[in-house]
């Protein structure tokens, strides 16, 4: 099985910035994201603008998304966000349910029994529309309110997930590679695609997305430049970068598809737009070889 990259960076990592960028600029981050190859692009959020108001205007992000190998997708974390992303025609939803009870009250006002149950009712009205529906569990290695998560309740809560992939969150940036590699293996062996999404909050990003490949993890996440963190969750920094990604994947043999070049040149745009440096260091250091 050929591995998928996810560039979350347009949803997970702007949504963590001071600044709220209008529509035409997030959809201008996809189309870079697009045209460097990346097979999958998390593009906007439906979710509610005065809590979230850098995901404001998530349809007009929709509607300039450009066509062609990229598939697009929205995060949905209700019916009414996924007949939102119904509306602008996205064919791919992203659904999102935590594994701790703390985390899922902070972050949606449920409880995890609730979440799970969203999340199935979103997966059947996905497959009846033929959307594409994958469910991320976050904090599935450590809460930061109830501390770290036992692999067994992840594998019980993903093993009653109704979607064909799950992707374990290390939302906060805890987990190290015995952590991972071992929850990917349960998690997989369940006959799920099994998917990793990773933040470098402790340095351990890059290793544990290599642990997560030793795993059976079929897909990945990660964010140009680094972008993101959790703006409910207290420290939380940046998800891994997809251009360092890149490059660690490739020399090591895995192919990935990407035009490494492109997505350098995408970090140092988005670097120029926020007017800082990013968190990843490719785009700063340069590619080995220059060419």
């Amino acid at each position: 099985m050929a591995l998928i990259l996810c560039d979350v960076g347009p949803r997970d990592g702007l949504q963590n910035e001071a600044v709220a960028f209008p529509p035409v600029v997030r959809a201008e981050l996809c189309r870079r994201l697009a045209g460097a190859g990346l097979p999958r692009v998390e593009a906007v959020s439906f979710v509610r603008e005065d809590r979230v108001p850098q995901m404001a205007g998530a349809e007009e992000v929709a509607a300039a998304l450009p066509d062609g190998a990229a598939r697009f997708s929205g995060l949905a974390l209700n019916e009414r966000g996924y007949d939102r992303l119904v509306a602008a025609a996205l064919p791919e939803v992203h659904v999102a349910f935590a594994a701790t009870e703390s985390f899922q009250q902070r972050n949606a006002g449920s409880s995890v029994e609730d979440g799970l149950a969203m999340a199935n009712a979103i997966v059947a009205r996905a497959r009846a529309d033929g959307i594409e529906a994958i469910v991320t569990l976050s904090v599935a290695f450590g809460c930061p309110f109830e501390g770290r998560v036992d692999p067994e309740r992840v594998v019980e809560l993903a093993a009653q997930v109704d979607a064909d992939e799950v992707v374990l969150a290390d939302t906060i940036g805890v987990a190290t590679p015995r952590q991972v590699r071992g929850l990917v293996e349960l998690v997989a062996g369940l006959g799920k695609r099994t998917g990793a999404h990773l933040h470098n909050t402790r340095n351990t990003g890059y290793a544990n997305a290599v642990a997560a490949l030793e795993g059976g993890a079929a897909v990945l996440d990660a964010s140009v430049g680094g972008l993101g963190g959790c703006p409910f969750a207290p420290r939380a920094t940046g998800n891994i970068a997809t251009e360092d990604l890149v490059y660690l994947l490739e020399g090591e043999g895995i192919p990935t598809g990407v035009d490494l070049d492109a997505l350098i040149a995408t970090s140092e745009w988005m670097a120029g737009r926020l007017g800082r440096p990013l968190e990843g260091l490719l785009y700063r250091a340069g590619r080995f070889p220059s060419s």
